[in-house]
């Protein structure tokens, strides 16, 4: 799903933004390698309570990441049953400011999650949850139609309306580090290249 932020990392994009759109480091890939991109579809539930959730999987259109705000709680919102139900509806991801638990079940089936707990402590059915409304995870304020990213160094958020437009300096970013590589290789130094000055007396060891 990488395709939706132009095929760039989320790292890139961040620098590229030039915005304060990093998810807190809390929040962290469930499983190695998870990655993710795509609208966000936002939810706000209680902490402890995951009804919110199964009328999530069916609410959100394919090819969206459900944006939940649980509070941070340490509860085991999400499994492996939810992640089959989300992946067979389309939906491409979930990043979840509370916990999740069978993060090796969800890794093994390819369904990226991104949470700031790994628990198996269990919740209660009651609380249907707000969709649609912004929300409050990992430190931003996320609405759906925004842009969420998600790799093994953090989430990023890019506002829907400047998405496009971020996107497009990632690729001149990537083109710029690409050529500042093979001019590392050729035998320049990153002193020479980033005009910075030398500090310092250096000896080798």
């Amino acid at each position: 799903m990488t395709n939706a932020a132009g095929g760039h990392s989320a790292a890139t994009l961040y620098e590229a933004a030039k915005l304060p759109c990093a998810c807190d480091p809390g929040l962290k890939a469930a499983w190695p390698g998870a990655k993710v991109a795509g609208p966000a579809f936002t939810v706000r539930g209680i902490g402890g309570d995951n009804l919110a959730l199964h009328n999530a999987v069916l609410a959100a259109p394919a090819g969206s990441v459900l944006v939940v705000d649980l509070q941070g709680a340490a509860y085991g919102h999400w499994g492996e049953v939810l992640a089959v139900a989300a992946q067979h509806r389309g939906i491409a991801g979930l990043v979840i400011d509370g916990g999740v638990r069978d993060s090796e079940e969800m890794g093994a089936m390819n369904f990226p999650v991104f949470a700031r707990h790994v628990t198996v402590v269990g919740t209660v059915k009651d609380y249907p949850g707000d969709m649609r409304s912004p929300v409050r995870v990992g430190g931003l304020v996320v609405h759906t139609g925004d842009l969420v990213v998600g790799d093994a160094d953090g989430v990023i958020v890019l506002p829907q309306d400047a998405a496009t437009v971020i996107i497009n300096r990632a690729d001149q970013r990537v083109a710029d580090e690409q050529r500042i590589i093979a001019e590392i290789r050729a035998g320049k130094t990153t002193l020479e290249l980033y005009n910075l000055r030398a500090e310092g007396t250096f000896t080798a060891p």
